[in-house]
């Protein structure tokens, strides 16, 4: 399911203003968005052909920046949180593929 589809039940409606990635473009045009003020990030590749020589652009770059800015710093202590609560993906799963990091997690598990 597309995040789109889900993303008014992810909010508890007393939001003023969402800052969403760019999988959450054209969520203001829709019913569910009610008065909630939606900030949503670029495509990337549209950002990539900006002029940044172009004052308007460089304006743009910015504003997209800021958004980055924002959504990182709301979603950093959630991935520290899920990463003490065990929820991340196991990054040793074939063993034999990656002797290094095997050996790594075996010199933290041994000797703390």
């Amino acid at each position: 399911m597309h995040d789109i589809n889900v993303a008014h039940a992810l909010l508890h409606g007393e939001e003023t203003s969402v800052y969403a990635d760019a999988g959450y473009q054209g969520m203001e045009k829709r019913e569910q968005a009610g008065l909630t003020r939606w900030h949503v990030a670029m495509r990337p590749s549209k950002r990539r052909k900006l002029n940044l020589n172009d004052p308007v652009d460089a304006i743009y770059d910015k504003i997209e920046r800021l958004k980055g800015s924002i959504r990182a710093k709301v979603e950093h202590p959630f991935r520290i949180l899920k990463g003490q609560l065990g929820y991340v993906k196991t990054r040793y799963r074939g063993w034999q593929r990656t002797p290094l990091k095997s050996r790594r997690y075996l010199r933290w598990a041994i000797y703390g």
